[in-house]
């Protein structure tokens, strides 16, 4: 059975950040998808009732919408056609990521794709997700602000872009089964940052993906679909469980 995985990107810059990968190591992954033979599928293809074909593939997908999408990432993908996914952050669309300074973060604060740029995006063919409102831990939200945070965003792309997302992540990955069961409610798939390709059978509203900083060099995902890839895969994801386990979110 084919290997089956979602990949995370967040900005595409050279600051070294845990969310940044360089736009030399992106167009490395992206030719290495092309020669590869991987099929790169939207998102929503991954986790329908017909994606078991038994072939390896792959999804792409962006959280919180970074300017340097338009500079670094899209002329590529759009190039190679392969699609993609751009998670937003509906209440600082044209701003930044100050959600990162508010907590006294070290990620880089840098400028967000505004909403005319993500039309154009979303009319060459990208699809655009929900990443909330305001990017806050949802799991310590009570119930009707998760839904405002969830639907408020939904209803936000659908006014400015003409379309409804038909896909959430979950700020931060945090998602706890109140979050869970409403995302069902609004959206068919509902992604975290659960560090692990996909299984069989998965829940939609809680899907699991590779953080594409852990790759930063194609020569990490050559071995795609091995048992020596899937042996690194779960080391990762233990790896970070324990962190969380010394210093919980």
């Amino acid at each position: 059975m084919g290997t089956r995985a979602i990949l995370t990107y967040h900005s595409i810059d050279e600051s070294g950040s845990v969310l940044s990968v360089s736009p030399l190591r992106f167009q490395e992954h992206v030719e290495w998808m092309r020669r590869s033979g991987i099929a790169v599928r939207p998102l929503d293809a991954m986790v329908s009732a017909d994606a078991h074909d038994g072939q390896h593939a792959l999804a792409i997908t962006f959280d919180d919408g970074y300017l340097n999408l338009t500079e670094r990432a899209a002329p590529l993908l759009r190039d190679h056609g392969l699609p993609a996914t751009v998670f937003v952050v509906s209440g600082r669309v044209g701003r930044d990521n100050g959600w990162e300074r508010a907590r006294g973060s070290r990620i880089p604060v840098r400028p967000l794709l505004d909403w005319d740029a993500l039309g154009r995006l979303h009319e060459s063919g990208v699809q655009i997700g929900a990443h909330s409102r305001t990017h806050p831990h949802l799991p310590r939200l009570v119930d009707s602000a998760i839904e405002d945070e969830l639907a408020g965003c939904a209803d936000e792309i659908e006014r400015r872009l003409g379309t409804r997302p038909i896909a959430v992540a979950y700020p931060y990955g945090a998602t706890d089964s109140r979050v869970a069961g409403i995302a069902r409610g609004l959206f068919r798939v509902g992604v975290t940052t659960r560090f692990r390709t996909l299984g069989a059978l998965e829940d939609p509203a809680l899907v699991p993906r590779l953080d594409a900083w852990y790759f930063r060099s194609p020569a990490s995902l050559e071995s795609w679909g091995s048992a020596k890839f899937q042996l690194r895969v779960l080391a990762r994801d233990g790896a970070r469980r324990m962190r969380r386990l010394v210093r919980p979110d």
